[in-house]
């Protein structure tokens, strides 16, 4: 089982990042933490495989907290670590790459992006588990794969968001996107269950749904009842 310290200072998007964690076979939370001082005090004390980073955290850096786990640690251990970040420049991606982060995701994002990225994760630890003795080629493999646990790996954000309309963040669009992309199913998800799965009011919910309809990413449907207005139940894509 792959264990997971997952990081993050909004309490909403890191219980829903650990929710998405949790729904990958293999794959647990360890902990979470708010900060980046508590970050680096819970991997010394429980060793998680993997750090699921956010680099805006109100003490420290991400990449500070990213210096002083590879500072800890002597070579070939220590934790992996997955940036998660709305940080989008350049200068942040090649310093995380620099730090030995393994992946950088940016926010917002899908759900299964997250989840993609993990279960590469954990193949390429597989790879590693039943390479005996690297010739050129399996390095080079190894080396070039994204998600490859080590420092070797290429970094590749995802691609950055369109301009949210106004009134809309890209913390909560995130929240609202993983809520949907983890109901699934055919049944989809209406505007009042995703208020009570994410803690918004079902005004707020319905706008983010509405705006992953407008911008192709979702689509609607009607249930119709006995009586009154058909309920619409939104469905990723």
């Amino acid at each position: 089982m792959i264990r997971v310290l997952v990081v993050d200072d909004d309490f909403m998007v890191a219980r829903l990042h650990s929710t998405l964690v949790e729904r990958v076979p293999g794959f647990e939370v360890a902990a979470v933490a708010h900060t980046g001082a508590e970050a680096v005090s819970r991997v010394r004390a429980l060793r998680p495989d993997l750090v699921l980073l956010d680099l805006y955290l109100p003490d420290l850096s991400g990449l500070e907290v990213l210096r002083r786990l590879r500072g800890d640690a002597a070579p070939g251990e220590g934790p992996d670590v997955l940036v998660v970040t709305a940080a989008r420049d350049a200068e942040s991606v090649r310093a995380a790459q620099h730090g030995g982060a393994v992946q950088y995701v940016v926010k917002p994002f899908e759900g299964r992006l997250l989840q993609e990225r993990l279960r590469r994760y954990a193949e390429r630890l597989r790879e590693f588990e039943r390479l005996a003795a690297a010739g050129q080629d399996g390095v080079d493999r190894l080396m070039g794969a994204r998600g490859a646990p080590g420092g070797g790996a290429t970094l590749a954000p995802a691609a950055p968001a369109a301009a949210l309309p106004k009134g809309l963040t890209e913390q909560t669009c995130a929240l609202v996107r993983g809520v949907l992309d983890a109901a699934g199913g055919d049944d989809g998800l209406s505007a009042s269950e995703c208020a009570e799965r994410s803690g918004l009011s079902r005004v707020s919910a319905r706008r983010y749904l509405e705006h992953f309809v407008a911008t192709g990413t979702a689509q609607v449907t009607l249930r119709y009842g006995a009586t009154g207005r058909p309920e619409r139940r939104y469905h990723r894509l």
